[in-house]
This record gives C-alpha cells, sequence and structure tokens, in this order.
C-alpha cells in the first residue's frame, strides 16, 4: 500500500471514529490524544522490558504484539495531527529522514 492511500484510509478510520463517539477531532484534541498513545506505548515498553509490575508481564510475543498496537496508534495519530495543520507528512519525511534536506536546519 502506497503511503498516500494509507493515509487516507488512516483519515477515513478517523473521521468514523468521531462519528460514531460523537466526537469533534480538532487540532487540540488529536494532540491530546497523540500524548495519550505516547503513554500507552511507554507503559507497554516498561511491560516488555519487565519494568513494570510483574503480574503486567506478558509473553514476549504478547508483549510485542501490543508494542505493536501501540506504534500504529502513535503514528495513525501522527497522520491525524499533520492532516488537521495542512502537513503533507510523506513529504516531511523524505525531507527529514531520506534526503536529509532538514538535517542543517
Amino acid at each position: 500500500m502506497e503511503f498516500n492511500e494509507l493515509q487516507r484510509k488512516i483519515l477515513e478510520t478517523s473521521e468514523d471514529y468521531a462519528k460514531k463517539c460523537n466526537i469533534k477531532i480538532d487540532s487540540e484534541f488529536a494532540l491530546l490524544k497523540l500524548y495519550e498513545e505516547i503513554g500507552e506505548l511507554t507503559q507497554t515498553f516498561l511491560i516488555y522490558k519487565k519494568q513494570s509490575r510483574p503480574e503486567k508481564y506478558v509473553s514476549e510475543e504478547v508483549s510485542k504484539k501490543e508494542l505493536a498496537k501501540e506504534l500504529a496508534d502513535v503514528v495513525g495519530l501522527a497522520i491525524v495531527n499533520a492532516n488537521l495543520i495542512g502537513i503533507d507528512l510523506e513529504e516531511a519525511l523524505v525531507k527529514k529522514w531520506v534526503s536529509k534536506e532538514w538535517i542543517s536546519d
């Protein structure tokens, strides 16, 4: 799947979520949700590293699956945030990570 198609599908899912939950997804909501998901990713990572309460420990397979889900939430919400403020995230990723055009900034 191409990145722009992935972005489109994520934005559709976000719109469906907003309608289902009767929420307006604006820039404030999206940024707060991103922070929430980063917190969940952090918690999941601590469980993966066995740096949480022992009763939260799960197998490595389950732990990696949970990490993948939380990373997907973070990336999805980064896409939602970029869209809300008019940033072409694919272009930004290329400039920052691939062509390194923004390294000297």
